[in-house]
């Protein structure tokens, strides 16, 4: 079971059990101080017994639920500013085997301080029992609001990916105008995995050459990949095409994860752009934009563009509708052209959690060595030159050790993160 700021995540009936889900549940009840909960899943087979414990545990401890039933994350952070706090039934990218909850106080996602009042046990005092109601969204009204009029809106077509952007990516779509086929829209029969960001979407990129563009959206519709005439974009793409709708609209502070492309902060800054860096993960990118009064940024690594104003997560949907709203206008192209002279390689190898720690100290020492610039601040990355760096860090989500690199050569790029992933197995066997 993984227990981060990202969620707490685990194989369902193996690693993560209904207990598990009542005691986080209970524990979380402590910082709900509204007194009222809003809660959604997304489609995996285990979320309904999942979500039926987790407002049972809540409501023991006198707080109302509110049931949004089955709605992307992003609607449930939504909702969660109206309520107060919200608890999401998902385990976003994993593989279907997977579940998890992830939680929300005041509209964001619980930062480092507060996950220890979920994981470790709590003593509640107990109250009069809360109800539940089932409730609706206007998460589509208000993204609609935020998006503006598209005065020629393009022909997309929708990779669904079994997930619970099925009634929300398409229907906000059409609403805007746009012409919407829709693929993979049930997950009984999905061609696809739940992670559109590592999938090869090779149904999406044949429909895609026939239309304006693609969308692909993982389980919990907070990821957004772009396909554009038969061609799968990174998603540093994603990110970067929604702060060029954000520079656009006269914003100018932004937050990027630490592991987000080069491009991304050069183009903002040639825009007359601030840039500031976080650790990896939405909360944390969140977190600094709380503290900085940022208007936008996120994490390129999961495709995630954030925009505060509208909500405290990452927003595929709203991006979804934001970049339908660039297509044809130059900024789409220029962007598109500037990243594209960028190459970005994320590899993943398996490591015991518990020798994780010791592995990233090992490589950080061998960077000291080898690099004249090194950032600790999530993992540790070092930097190459001006247009090249590689990180190494453990993830949030998974039980591996993440490496990621960037250079303007392609080559280059390639012989960073085969040298990485290579002293990474070395440091491993050097620990164990």
């Amino acid at each position: 079971m993984k227990k981060t700021i990202s969620g707490i995540r685990g194989i369902f009936g193996d690693d993560l059990n209904l207990k598990d889900v009542l005691e986080f549940c209970n524990n979380f009840s402590t910082l709900v101080d509204s007194k009222k909960c809003v809660i959604g899943k997304d489609t995996r087979p285990s979320g309904p017994m999942m979500m039926k414990t987790a407002s049972a545990s809540l409501m023991n401890n006198g707080i109302d639920v509110y049931n949004l039933g089955t709605v992307p994350t992003p609607v449930v952070f939504r909702e969660a500013r109206k309520y107060g706090a919200g608890v999401i039934i998902s385990s976003s990218h994993n593989p279907l085997e997977w579940n998890g909850m992830k939680f929300i106080i005041e509209g964001r996602g619980i930062n480092e301080n507060e996950l220890p009042q979920i994981i470790e046990h709590q003593d509640v005092s107990k109250s009069e029992i809360g109800t539940e109601k089932e409730v609706k969204s206007s998460y589509i009204e208000d993204a609609r609001k935020i998006i503006g009029y598209i005065e020629n809106p393009p022909d997309v077509v929708v990779d669904i990916g079994g997930g619970a952007a099925r009634d929300f990516a398409p229907e906000l779509l059409r609403s805007l105008g746009c012409k919407v086929d829709v693929i993979n829209a049930d997950l009984h029969g999905c061609t696809r995995g739940p992670d559109p960001t590592a999938d090869t979407l090779l149904d999406l990129t044949e429909a895609s050459k026939k239309k304006d563009i693609g969308f692909a959206f993982d389980l919990d519709g907070d990821r957004l990949v772009v396909v554009r005439n038969g061609k799968k974009q990174i998603p540093d793409v994603t990110l970067g095409l929604g702060v060029a709708r954000s520079l656009d609209l006269g914003y100018k502070n932004f937050v990027l994860s630490i592991d987000t492309s080069v491009s991304v902060e050069k183009f903002i800054k040639e825009k007359g752009g601030v840039v500031q860096r976080s650790k990896v993960g939405e909360a944390n990118v969140i977190d600094l934009m709380i503290q900085s009064n940022s208007q936008a940024g996120g994490e390129g690594s999961s495709g995630g563009f954030i925009l505060p104003e509208f909500n405290y997560c990452r927003e595929g949907i709203l991006t979804s509708g934001l970049i339908a709203s660039m297509l044809g206008d130059t900024k789409f192209n220029e962007i598109l052209d500037y990243m594209e002279s960028y190459h970005q390689i994320r590899e993943k190898t398996s490591v015991d959690a518990d020798y994780h720690d010791r592995v990233v100290q090992e490589v950080r020492s061998q960077f000291a060595k080898e690099y004249s610039e090194t950032n600790t601040m999530d993992g540790v990355k070092a930097i190459i030159d001006e247009d090249s760096w590689v990180l190494i860090r453990k993830s949030n989500t998974e039980d591996i050790i993440r490496v990621s690199a960037e250079s303007n050569d392609e080559e280059k790029c390639k012989t960073i993160v085969k040298d990485t992933l290579q002293l990474v197995k070395e440091c491993y066997d050097k620990v164990r």
